[in-house]
């Protein structure tokens, strides 16, 4: 009887162990996985992730859920991930202005470099200077000339301070001589609509978003950044004068430092499968972006050189 007892609890501690340890060691990931955006709604980011999390839960086996933390120009949404747990469920969808050149114009709460690992580059994008369609200002040019002659009187929104469209602006008054009133909204999203709603007469934005808006009018683009025309009647900033390697967004997944080896290859791997996904690239090409990736050594190796050469930037334009 009393033998019987005690097979019997044996067991059931048998059982009890090895559902404990399943438990404990089950593969990543076991819930869904949040995307924090520290921008605004409406913006490139928020497009390309809706994208992104709509078709990458087949290759991680879980969902992947969008959150909008925007303010302090990307720093909130930044903070708020470089503070929880490195344990791959908080990851956070950020871009090269936010990850390599802030620290070199503020005392920020988090040092980039050292708070967050790469997980990919999911693209990039090369920015566009737009106004309204029924804009005064039909080319570059005009623009232009137009804020030489009422110097801070063009009023330009953009994403925030030292931002995705704030530094091509910062490069683009360097280099042309022009002044605008650089005005700051939380993400491109809101500063597009500051811009449709007449609240400024400029702005920048990235091809996911500028696609529906140039087809139907709404805006109409003056100018692009990279070596070839997106538009065929829009010069790019070299064929406008504007010399040097301007106006890219690199958008990135960043993990908190310290997250597993093994969670960080599972991301990867995820993010890799996309790139043969024929919903993902369906849906990138129709919104005119690219699948250009970059897993995270590619990443950090650019995260390494682009971080000083901002640095530079950062000490032309402020000194």
């Amino acid at each position: 009887m009393i033998w019987n007892t005690l097979k019997k609890a044996a067991g059931a501690a048998l059982v009890a162990t090895l559902f404990l340890g399943s438990s404990a060691f089950a593969e990543y990931p076991e819930k869904p996985i949040t995307l924090v955006i520290p921008f605004g709604a409406g913006g490139s980011h928020d497009l390309n992730a809706r994208i992104i999390t709509s078709t990458i839960p087949s290759h991680l086996g879980q969902a992947m859920i969008v959150r909008l933390s925007p303010g302090a120009s990307g720093q909130k949404g930044t903070q708020e991930v470089a503070n929880s747990a490195a344990d791959g469920y908080t990851l956070l969808f950020s871009h090269n202005y936010v990850d390599m050149l802030q620290q070199h114009v503020e005392n920020l709460p988090y040092d980039p470099a050292k708070a967050f690992v790469p997980v990919a580059r999911v693209n990039y994008a090369p920015i566009a200077v737009v106004v309204r369609g029924d804009s005064k200002y039909k080319t570059f040019g005009d623009l232009i000339d137009g804020a030489k002659a009422n110097p801070g009187g063009v009023a330009m929104a953009h994403s925030g301070n030292w931002g995705a469209l704030f530094v091509p602006a910062a490069q683009v008054m360097k280099e042309t001589g022009a002044q605008f009133n650089l005005v700051p909204y939380k993400g491109g999203g809101p500063a597009m609509q500051a811009l449709l709603s007449g609240d400024a007469e400029v702005t920048m934005g990235f091809p996911s978003v500028l696609g529906p808006l140039v087809q139907s009018g709404k805006v109409r683009v003056l100018a692009t950044a990279g070596p070839d025309r997106i538009y065929d009647d829009v010069p790019t900033f070299n064929e406008a004068g504007i010399k040097g390697d301007i106006g890219f967004m690199h958008r990135v997944v960043l993990a908190p430092s310290g997250t597993p080896k093994d969670v960080l290859n599972k991301l990867e791997s995820a993010f890799s499968a996309l790139q043969e996904d024929k919903s993902f690239n369906r849906l990138m090409k129709r919104m005119g972006e690219n699948t250009d990736l970059l897993l995270g050594d590619g990443y950090q190796k650019l995260r390494d050189d682009q971080s000083g050469a901002y640095k530079t930037l950062v000490d032309s334009i402020t000194k």
